[in-house]
């Protein structure tokens, strides 16, 4: 065999190992998954410091306190301010699931009315089927992601184990990466520099742009449900800003609730109507200039794979997995654009390429 097939071998033996060490420890990963996505985040924030003259660690322990007593002043002055309102929320649940039976009713009805009975027993019987499907696969994804993140995520790794990992990355996060680099083979070092350097743009790119897309959601939602009478819309609000960091998903589940709700409370069209028109012009807002002005082109997926990632994330890690997996996404498609454009400059996709290459001479 070959240098390069070896190579080849080796690094793809270095990523099928990668796998299955995630695929048997994403439960013990998970607080250090947190930890790092925090000391990416504040990664920034500490490198100004030290540059300002604060020393390393002393920067990164300012940081980290700052951040995590923002998080628990944004907790303690949210939580009791929605707290009614989400009792109240899911108070209405029972209420929406009677609503809904009577809906569907009331469409039996219709059809034996204008169906014949064998018919009509019929298509009931495939609708039935259907919701039934339906609910037991949402029922599955939901204890799936229970049982796979929420429970590994106990008080002591949210409390202890994910601030401390964090303090020690954003602490020595350059020697880390020097020490990463100095494995690198040195001939594809540069290629690989590159590479990571799109990455860390593509990430910051999205983490930042969602961040301003969901807090922008949040706002505009709380106010326009509000506005409609609609209640608990402080809590969907809410719901709906934390949601739309999963793309498309989030907001549809919140589009999907607020109208079931304006359903039950306004028992007309016209509330509901209302409701639907605030979501399609923030969704059109949302689509056409919050997200190519903040986030951009940078993340570069269709939204058919927005959708993928998102499954394909709930199915392998549950919880955690819905929310990385736009992130991951956006590193594998870097990496496979990066490999399409090493295979179209190659002999495979071109063989006159390498004909041509040959009767040139060697560049220079």
């Amino acid at each position: 065999m070959t240098p390069r097939l070896y190579r080849a071998l080796f690094w793809v033996g270095i990523v099928a190992a990668a796998i299955v060490v995630v695929a048997l420890l994403q439960g013990v990963l998970v607080p250090f998954a947190a930890a790092f996505a925090i000391a990416y985040l504040l990664r920034p924030a500490v490198d100004r410091l030290e540059f300002w003259g604060l020393r390393r660690g002393l920067a990164s322990l300012v940081v980290l306190l700052v951040f995590l007593l923002g998080l628990a002043l944004v907790l303690v002055l949210i939580v009791p301010l929605v707290q009614g309102q989400i009792v109240h929320l899911l108070a209405r649940f029972p209420d929406l699931v009677s609503a809904a039976q009577a809906l569907f009713g009331n469409f039996v009805r219709l059809l034996r009315s204008h169906l014949p009975a064998a018919e009509a027993d019929k298509v009931y019987n495939v609708v039935s089927n259907r919701i039934g499907d339906a609910v037991s696969w949402f029922a599955g994804l939901f204890q799936s992601m229970i049982t796979s993140s929420l429970a590994i995520l106990s008080i002591l790794s949210l409390v202890v184990v994910t601030p401390i990992v964090s303090f020690f990355l954003l602490r020595d996060w350059h020697r880390v990466i020097a020490a990463i680099d100095s494995f690198l083979p040195r001939d594809s070092a540069p290629t690989i520099r590159g590479q990571m350097r799109i990455i860390d743009q593509t990430l910051a790119g999205f983490v930042h742009g969602q961040a301003l897309v969901c807090l922008i959601l949040g706002v505009y939602y709380t106010i326009g449900l509000s506005l409609s009478g609609l209640d608990s819309a402080l809590a969907l609000g809410l719901l709906i800003g934390v949601l739309a960091i999963i793309p498309v998903l989030g907001v549809s589940i919140g589009f999907a609730l607020s109208v079931a709700l304006a359903a039950l409370q306004f028992g007309t069209w016209t509330g509901v109507l209302v409701v639907v028109g605030i979501f399609l012009f923030g969704q059109t807002v949302e689509a056409n200039i919050l997200t190519p002005k903040l986030v951009g082109d940078r993340v570069h997926l269709h939204p058919v794979w927005v959708i993928f990632a998102l499954l394909a994330g709930a199915r392998l890690l549950g919880l955690a997995g819905v929310f990385v997996s736009v992130p991951a996404a956006a590193v594998l498609g870097v990496i496979a654009r990066f490999a399409l454009e090493r295979y179209r400059a190659s002999a495979l996709y071109d063989p006159h390429r390498s004909a041509f290459r040959c009767l040139r001479g060697p560049e220079r």
